[in-house]
């Protein structure tokens, strides 16, 4: 599975530049190759973004977390989060298990992975755990 150019140039754009929120990639099948399905702007919440992903498809997806450390300091972290809903069928969750680790490494700079098949398991507080 290959990984489109313009998604790498995405993440960069959300790691560099901080133009966006969240990226949301699938697999285009047709092309086999990653590619960028939705971006949200830097004002919007994680509550958009978790909107955003599919209640019964997998998809990749990579969300700049900003938040407070206990001295008080301003801190942002880039998650990276494989979206296998539990009722999603199974040729997407293989898929996207395999192809996960080679896209993965394309993205350069991620500072947490987390792997969720339900809301819960990538709820804020996981993030907020997971930062501090």
């Amino acid at each position: 599975m290959g990984v489109a150019e313009h998604s790498v140039n995405t993440f960069l754009e959300l790691q560099r530049k901080k133009v966006h929120r969240y990226v949301i990639f699938k697999i285009d099948e047709k092309k086999k190759e990653v590619v960028v399905e939705k971006t949200g702007g830097p004002a919007e919440s994680y509550d958009d973004f978790t909107a955003s992903l599919p209640e019964n498809d997998c998809r990749y997806a990579v969300f700049d977390f900003d938040f407070v450390t206990s001295e008080n300091c301003q801190k942002s972290k880039i998650f990276f989060i494989a979206w296998s809903p539990s009722v999603a069928r199974i040729r997407p969750k293989m898929l996207y298990a395999t192809s996960k680790d080679r896209f993965r490494r394309e993205l350069q700079g991620i500072h947490y992975e987390i792997q969720a098949t339900d809301p819960t398991e990538m709820d804020l507080e996981v993030l907020r755990d997971r930062a501090n």
